[in-house]
């Protein structure tokens, strides 16, 4: 009957460390916010009373605008008729704003060729290869290829 007492009393404690534990919200533990109950309502921040846009301050750096007769390719994305309506636009604007793309262009491959060939003695008929370059890999690619092959997979 002792024994059963005991084991009553490590069972309370148990659930009262556990409802005590019930209340807590995720913040202030290592748990995750998805850990907590859906019902539970999260405190809301007090507004800081900025604004809730760019603040004051350095001004950030972009690219500049290249001039039209400088830009490789110019693409007019003029609307042949409106948006709301089949009605066709004509007309012109005299300062459209203008999206810049850089590109970096095509790389073409350059592939080298080692013939290799094996002479054979004309005295003892023992076949006989150039000794390999130094530099040069044995493998299909050079050290360039094998950098991209290596770049592609994180990217």
């Amino acid at each position: 009957m002792l024994a059963l007492a005991a084991r009553v009393a490590t069972l309370e404690a148990t659930v009262q460390d556990l409802m005590e534990r019930l209340p807590q919200d995720a913040r202030p533990s290592s748990h995750p916010p998805s850990s907590e109950p859906p019902q539970r309502q999260r405190p809301r921040r007090q507004p800081s009373g900025r604004r809730p846009s760019g603040q004051p301050g350095p001004q950030g750096q972009t690219r500049t605008v290249v001039p039209v007769e400088e830009v490789d390719v110019v693409i007019p994305l003029k609307p042949a008729q409106g948006g709301r309506c089949p009605q066709a636009l004509a007309g012109d604007d005299p300062q459209p704003p203008r999206q810049q793309v850089y590109e970096i262009p095509p790389s073409v491959s350059m592939v080298t060729a080692y013939p290799w060939p094996q002479l054979v003695c004309p005295v003892c008929g023992e076949g006989t290869r150039a000794a390999w370059p130094v530099g040069v890999p044995r493998g299909t690619y050079g050290p360039r290829g094998h950098a991209i092959t290596a770049l592609c997979p994180g990217a």
